[in-house]
């Protein structure tokens, strides 16, 4: 066999999924239990196991594509490198300042996430640009060598430059990193005008502290992942999903870790977004929910909804463009996912009030809800999904993980129905209801809260427990219609298969919209953007004739403080373009905020999105799971709805699903992933193999 054979791994909180894609379009699947002290060593493991399993020899991989947590969870867990950041006289306090504004005006308990680097660790030199770029004050050798030798006697490994204005200008820039790599050769160098040549002053130094924060652990994992995948015998390439997802080389993210803190919910909505391109389902809400979270991401048109900034924050919280200050800010493409902390192993517990509270602590893999019989006590979802009848009472994922559905209520009525003096059954049925509550607040954040309503859309669910909560998530928002993707359980993984080698670059362009100087200027950068992103391109293997450029613009009514990303017509800044572009951000302007003005528009940024097409790219149309059967079926009491009786409902396997509907109540089951069909509901299989249900 030649080297044709492709891998994408997502390594979750609890799982690390594995997909095989091979040359005749078939999958092969597999999840492993990850290791959060190294993620590498499921992904290695549980990868010489998946090609054993096929039959593949390693040096038959042509491709690794992998979604990665361990941006994430080194900002999570405070783990990051010791950092510095060396800023223009005059703006230490930037990172404390921030937006001056907090999450919730009420919240007299909420303290202030503190920043990534502590202030004794920001040191000012003597320098200053202007906001049009001219020098006001030279840059002073001297100063900057002394703060950078004060940071490194400290014992900082990383240090950050960020000057003011530097987008404009970056000299001051460019000559402070080359006297502090000359000095200290070993210390890593992050400087904003590589990461984020963007106006705002507090964004632009948050996204390179946090990049500064990340360089060594993230170019750590990645070598020694790199090196487990050498024993093994793999060649091939490794991709990483940057937090747009698209992937990038790995050599890019090593560099650049700021790009991929998002990497793993990324995928998913990629891969949700080209499968409902190839079965003509442009309009689709993307439902992930996996061991840890749940994700929730809106894609029209065929394309995911995109943001140019986010909050990580410390928790799980939805997102909202009108809450802010809660995390770390990062000014970097980012697919817009609203995240809550309710996945299949958050934990049930009774707050000071008595009130039934789930998540966002998890179980993890280890020791995992109570039912795994690995230790665990306290209830989670998964627990009450096995107490209620929805989960196979004697195994998870194609019976590697055998199941207790003692344990699981022995848990439930311990620490939740006693408190609310209720029976267990009860008991399991509110945890499910406040989850699937906690997952429509986050469907409604990424639809209502951006002015879509989500009626209009399709429900795409998966991950290993989305179809399991999907119809009850549909009928919260009144969706009609659920689709259920071919091996949902790693459909995070298979999605990584489905992108381009994708990179954004971006330049400031401030001016009237308007004025002839400033589009002339914006002209000039938008051509400068397009030999960078062609160059980077060609670095990674692709010809100008396999590239994509799709042009953009950041625009806002002059005055404001907010931008809003459209695409330019025709790709050109040209006259004649203009009342086009300025109808396409009217419109976009329109839905979001209910209303548009008359006022002058404003050109805030120039983007160039570069993808390059991978010839090897997933076709949603023609790939099969191997293994999947029409078992023979069988049948469980499942408890549907609160205060009534079991219903015995038949469980079939997934490829019992033929094209004809099938009422509900059923429990399809598959190697992956369970899929609840509620009475009141069909369910059938489309031509390329996903289920649809249908709501009445």
């Amino acid at each position: 066999m030649t080297a044709a054979a492709r891998v994408g791994v997502d390594v979750g909180g609890t799982f690390t999924d594995l997909v095989l894609a091979l040359p005749d379009g078939s999958l092969r699947v597999s999840k492993v239990s990850s290791t959060p002290d190294d993620p590498g060593v499921a992904v290695v493991e549980g990868l010489a196991a998946l090609l054993r399993a096929a039959g593949v020899a390693p040096g038959d991989v042509a491709e690794i594509v992998h979604g990665t947590t361990v941006a994430s969870n080194t900002i999570l867990q405070k783990v990051g490198a010791p950092t510095g950041l060396l800023t223009t006289r005059g703006f230490r306090d930037v990172l404390e300042i921030g937006r001056v504004r907090t999450p919730d005006l009420y919240d007299l308990t909420w303290d202030k996430p503190r920043p990534l680097v502590p202030r004794r660790h920001r040191l000012e030199v003597d320098e200053r640009i202007a906001a049009d770029g001219s020098i006001v004050r030279p840059l002073d050798p001297a100063s900057v060598l002394d703060a950078a030798d004060a940071l490194v006697a400290a014992g900082l490994t990383s240090i950050a430059i960020c000057f003011i204005n530097s987008y404009a200008n970056p000299v001051h820039e460019q000559a402070a990193e080359r006297l502090v790599r000359e000095r200290h050769p070993r210390v890593d160098v992050t400087a904003s005008y590589a990461v984020l040549p963007e106006i705002k002053e507090y964004e632009r130094t948050s996204t390179t502290t946090v990049n500064a924060y990340l360089l060594p652990a993230m170019r750590g994992y990645l070598d020694t992942l790199a090196a487990g995948l050498a024993r093994l015998g793999v060649r091939a390439p490794l991709l990483v999903v940057a937090s747009n997802g698209g992937v990038m080389g790995a050599r890019q993210v090593a560099e650049r870790p700021a790009f991929a803190v998002g990497s793993g919910p990324a995928a998913g909505v990629t891969g949700a977004a080209r499968l409902g391109r190839a079965v003509g389902e442009p309009n689709l809400i993307a439902f992930d929910m996996g061991g840890t979270t749940a994700k929730a991401s809106l894609v029209e048109q065929g394309r995911p909804t995109l943001t140019t900034e986010y909050e990580f924050r410390e928790g799980m919280s939805t997102s909202s463009r009108f809450i802010k200050a809660g995390g770390t800010m990062l000014k970097v493409p980012a697919i817009d996912v609203a995240e809550v902390g309710t996945g299949a192993g958050s934990i049930a517990w009774i707050d000071a009030g008595g009130l039934l509270r789930v998540g966002p602590r998890s179980a993890g893999a280890r020791p995992g809800p109570a039912c795994y019989g690995l230790g665990g006590v306290a209830p989670t979802i998964t627990d009450a999904n096995v107490a209620l009848g929805y989960l196979n009472p004697g195994h998870l994922a194609g019976g590697e993980l055998k199941l207790h559905p003692d344990l699981a209520r022995e848990a439930i009525a311990r620490d939740v129905a006693r408190a609310l003096a209720i029976d267990p059954v009860a008991a399991a049925h509110g945890i499910r209801e406040v989850a699937n509550a906690s997952m429509a607040r986050a469907i409604r954040a990424v639809t209502i809260e951006r002015g879509r309503d989500p009626r209009d859309f399709t429900l795409v669910a998966f991950g290993g427990s989305g179809p399991v909560h999907a119809c009850d998530v549909a009928a919260a928002l009144d969706i009609r219609r659920v689709l259920v993707p071919v091996s949902p359980g790693v459909f995070t993984a298979v999605g990584m298969l489905a992108s381009d080698v994708e990179h954004h670059v971006v330049r400031a362009a401030g001016g009237v919209l308007t004025d002839d100087g400033a589009l002339a200027r914006a002209r000039e950068r938008l051509a400068a953007l397009r030999r960078e992103a062609l160059a980077t391109l060609a670095a990674e293997g692709y010809a100008e004739d396999r590239v994509q450029l799709d042009v953009q613009a950041d625009l806002r009514y002059a005055g404001q403080g907010s931008e809003l990303v459209v695409p330019v017509p025709g790709g050109a800044l040209d006259p004649a373009n203009l009342a086009a572009l300025r109808t396409a951000f009217e419109e976009e302007y329109a839905v979001t905020y209910g209303y548009t003005s008359d006022d002058p528009l404003e050109l805030v940024n120039v983007r160039i999105v570069a993808a390059g097409r991978r010839e090897s790219r997933l076709d949603f149309r023609a790939i099969t799971v191997a293994g999947e059967t029409a078992a023979a079926p069988r049948r469980r009491a499942v408890h549907f709805t609160r205060g009534a009786d079991a219903i015995d409902t038949p469980v079939l396997a997934r490829g019992a699903i033929g094209t004809t509907p099938q009422a509900g109540p059923l429990v399809v089951e598959s190697y992956d992933s369970t899929v609840v069909v509620p009475p009141g509901a069909t369910i059938t299989r489309d031509p390329a193999g996903n289920l649809v249900i249908t709501r009445s």
